[in-house]
């Protein structure tokens, strides 16, 4: 008997959600009923034809989206270069998912300074545009946060993963969540929320 109890226990730690994993997923289903909100004041505020003005969709948005697909596809990249404990890769697949964010990020606030030139923007009217700008500047703010993580990981990248053993040693050990695997399913969140918001807002602008 003992023996199979001591074979049954790892196999049920490896079906145990990881604490950080866990309250990873919580922020995420806080983050998607806060953008829920957002977007359900933009389809009610634009009932009100009294106030409401269209907005054309700043052209920049479209080179964000490309921007941020392809980062998520270069980080998922990275995940598996980790796993087969090839570090190169590791770290050059994490530098141009950074550079991509960072991308993403300048083509946000270009935008807005588009929105700026035509005059779109009017804080305070309650127009398409100023949603349009705090939703997305909301998901900008995320977004950044994404970066930064992505930044950090690309350094202990250069710091402790220096060899294919640094990194399988801790492959070995299931229990231990790679804070890389936590920051990529993070950033395809990002990613998936914005390629959502951007589809809502060519349908509603």
């Amino acid at each position: 008997m003992t023996p199979s109890h001591d074979i049954a226990l790892p196999q049920q730690l490896r079906k145990t959600v990881h604490p950080h994993r866990f309250m990873m997923w919580l922020s995420m289903a806080s983050i998607v009923m806060l953008f829920a909100g957002f977007t359900s004041a933009y389809i009610i505020k634009q009932a009100d034809t009294n106030v409401w003005e269209s907005v054309k969709l700043p052209s920049l948005f479209w080179v964000s989206t490309t921007l941020i697909l392809a980062s998520s596809i270069s980080i998922f990249f990275a995940v598996r270069a980790f796993h087969r404990n090839n570090v190169i890769a590791y770290r050059n697949l994490l530098a141009l998912t950074f550079f991509l964010g960072v991308g993403f990020l300048v083509s946000q606030w270009m935008a807005w300074q588009e929105m700026l030139v035509v005059g779109q923007l009017n804080i305070g009217k309650k127009t398409a545009a100023d949603f349009l700008y705090v939703i997305s500047g909301a998901h900008f703010l995320h977004a950044a946060g994404g970066v930064i993580a992505i930044g950090v990981m690309f350094f202990l990248a250069l710091r402790h993963y220096r060899t294919p053993e640094d990194a399988l040693m801790l492959n070995l050990h299931p229990e231990k969540v790679p804070g890389i695997e936590l920051v990529a399913t993070y950033w395809h969140f990002v990613d998936a929320l914005w390629l959502y918001l951007f589809i809502f807002f060519i349908s509603y602008t």
